[in-house]
């Protein structure tokens, strides 16, 4: 589903520049769930947006699906990643004029599909994440958990074939940050391909596969029961 080969990520020029990621090849499978975690500074969110095409990389090739992502122009890359890729990020990024149900039908509004259908569909994913009563909540009213769950739903409504997250529970207590977890447990359970970054090893033990960053390079790569 998604392969890494020789992947360098630079920033800055010259004298200046820092070199994040270092020569990094991966491969991650259909239904696997990825969590990849390091300490500050080890280049987890670089690698992700790197696989996840938000960003492109100094070197190397990401392949996904089979597709070689260099080869795709900026609107076939707007286009697969409406369409196959999903995202949550730490910071939940609903948009505060529109209420959860409305947040969640966007992505399907975007491709296209008519309100009815889009608002259905955006139905049925925030049942998902247990959430259909607080459908017509503008973010402000719902907790942080609430939010991620939010950002959950909006991010699988359209069936992704592979979901990223970046420290989505960075911002959660204990509390509201189990539902999330508990969440991609179920999605992986029904054979989503996830890939996750995070800082707090508690939950990244919970994935199927543990990917360990160290100063830009893997340095343990571990499969886990």
């Amino acid at each position: 589903m998604i392969k890494a080969s020789q992947l360098v990520k630079s920033f800055g020029k010259g004298d200046l520049e820092i070199t994040v990621l270092k020569e990094i090849s991966l491969e991650i499978n259909s239904g696997e769930f990825v969590a990849i975690i390091g300490p500050s500074g080890a280049g987890k969110s670089t690698l992700l947006y790197q696989l996840s095409l938000l960003d492109v990389p100094t070197a190397g090739d990401v392949f996904l699906d089979g597709i070689r992502t260099a080869d795709l122009n900026e609107r076939q890359k707007t286009e697969f990643r409406l369409k196959e890729l999903g995202y949550v990020f730490q910071d939940y990024a609903l948009l505060p004029e529109l209420n959860a149900l409305e947040n969640v039908a966007l992505p399907m509004l975007m491709q296209g599909m008519s309100k009815m259908l889009a608002f259905k569909k955006a139905e049925e994913a925030l049942a998902r994440v247990n959430l259909s009563d607080k459908m017509q909540n503008l973010p402000s009213a719902l907790s942080g958990g609430q939010q991620q769950r939010v950002s959950i739903a909006r991010a699988i409504v359209h069936h992704p074939h592979i979901l990223f997250a970046d420290e989505p529970t960075a911002n959660l207590d204990s509390t509201s940050a189990r539902p999330v977890i508990d969440t991609f447990l179920q999605l992986h359970k029904e054979g989503q391909t996830i890939v996750m970054v995070t800082h707090e090893e508690e939950y990244a033990k919970m994935a199927g596969r543990l990917i360990s960053l160290k100063d830009g390079k893997i340095v343990s790569d571990q499969k886990q029961d």
